[in-house]
């Protein structure tokens, strides 16, 4: 299975491609999507809707994972990823792929084993389970490696609860 994670934002959009196979991950593509402050909201909407249609065509996942959206202190920064993380939805609808949501506990427990892990225990994680030589930076491409691998761990069980 093919599995594109997804950490939505504004600014920075991390990606990860997996492929998961008899219980092991292979990494086929990660990176970051960037959009300039210069450009505006329209721009940087359809600039990060054309990078994700590119990423689902060239490596043609069979679902995409995304990460739920918690309440931020912050509105603004909390709205702003609602619309990364809109386009990052709509991109999957509309290559006619499903789209899997996970919890940030459901990532850590998934990922580390602990509902409360930080972030450098996460991505640590992420190195060792995709044998990558470094931990992925930014911080977002770590988060979206981290929710593809969320998915590989949780699409059977989702599969018997009805969800996948």
């Amino acid at each position: 299975m093919i599995i594109m994670g997804i950490d939505p934002g504004f600014a920075i959009t991390g990606y990860g491609i997996v492929k998961y196979e008899g219980n092991k991950f292979s990494v086929l593509d990660y990176g970051a999507i960037t959009t300039e402050a210069s450009m505006q909201l329209p721009e940087r909407l359809l600039y990060l809707y054309d990078r994700l249609q590119e990423l689902i065509g060239a490596y043609k996942p069979e679902v995409v994972s995304v990460e739920e959206l918690f309440f931020n202190k912050n509105i603004k920064t909390a709205l702003t990823v609602g619309h990364g993380r809109g386009v990052a939805v709509l991109a999957a609808a509309k290559a006619g792929i499903g789209v899997y949501e996970y919890t940030p506990l459901q990532v850590k427990q998934s990922v580390v084993g602990y509902g409360r892990a930080d972030k450098a225990q996460i991505q640590q994680m992420v190195k060792v389970i995709l044998s990558l030589p470094a931990i992925p930076k930014p911080d977002d491409v770590a988060d979206a490696l981290a929710v593809a691998i969320c998915h590989g761990h949780s699409y059977r069980m989702n599969a018997y609860t009805g969800r996948g």
